[in-house]
């Protein structure tokens, strides 16, 4: 009898463990082979790019592999686009999930200082002429790669009555501007960050 008894607790015991385990599955979810090499919309393929830019010497004998900058720079593009044209627009909400915080501040000032003086953004974005990857650096795990964007825009700035008090509506204006993009290698979240923003 006692023999018998030990086998049931046995199975008992399996079973509750069994339980534990898929509630624990369900809880804390399952691994898969995705993980650990986040991507997003912006930056498509963006870690891989990195393991092929392993330093600046790289960049400037040209060793870096080409598909990779291209991969890289095609969601800096689309980056670059949204992060005009949502500054002209006002929009934090989009600027925020783009721009590391203290760049995000110093934008969000901007905006609000113009919404205060009663100023009208109005720009069109004709597009990229040309992007380049011009830095690499990999300080622990933080990653920086700098960019240098050449594009046209049309912009202008108006006044509460409607008046242009900057720029010109009707003529294509050529930005050369250099972006600094920054990544925690470490961190769950994809998103590579605009931290610096300055003009060739």
């Amino acid at each position: 009898m006692s023999s018998q008894f030990g086998f049931i607790d046995i199975i008992l015991l399996a079973m509750f463990a069994g339980f534990i385990v898929l509630r624990l599955r369900n809880i804390l979810g399952r691994k898969t082979g995705f993980q650990g090499k986040p991507t997003n919309r912006y930056f498509p393929k963006g870690i891989e790019v990195l393991k092929d830019i392993e330093n600046n010497e790289a960049i400037r004998t040209g060793n870096v592999d080409e598909e990779a900058k291209k991969q890289f720079l095609k969601g800096a593009d689309i980056a670059y686009e949204q992060i005009i044209t949502s500054f002209a627009n006002g929009d934090k909400k989009s600027l925020k999930s783009l721009l590391g915080k203290d760049l995000f501040n110093s934008f969000s000032e901007v905006i609000d200082n113009r919404k205060k003086k009663e100023l009208k953004y109005e720009t069109t974005f004709i597009g990229i002429k040309s992007s380049k990857i011009l830095e690499f650096k990999k300080i622990e795990n933080i990653y920086k790669v700098t960019v240098n964007f050449v594009s046209e825009i049309i912009t202008c700035v108006k006044d509460k009555n409607n008046q242009i008090i900057e720029g010109n509506p009707d003529t294509i204006k050529t930005a050369n501007d250099v972006w600094k993009f920054s990544k925690n290698m470490w961190s769950q979240d994809p998103t590579w960050y605009l931290v610096e923003t300055s003009n060739k």
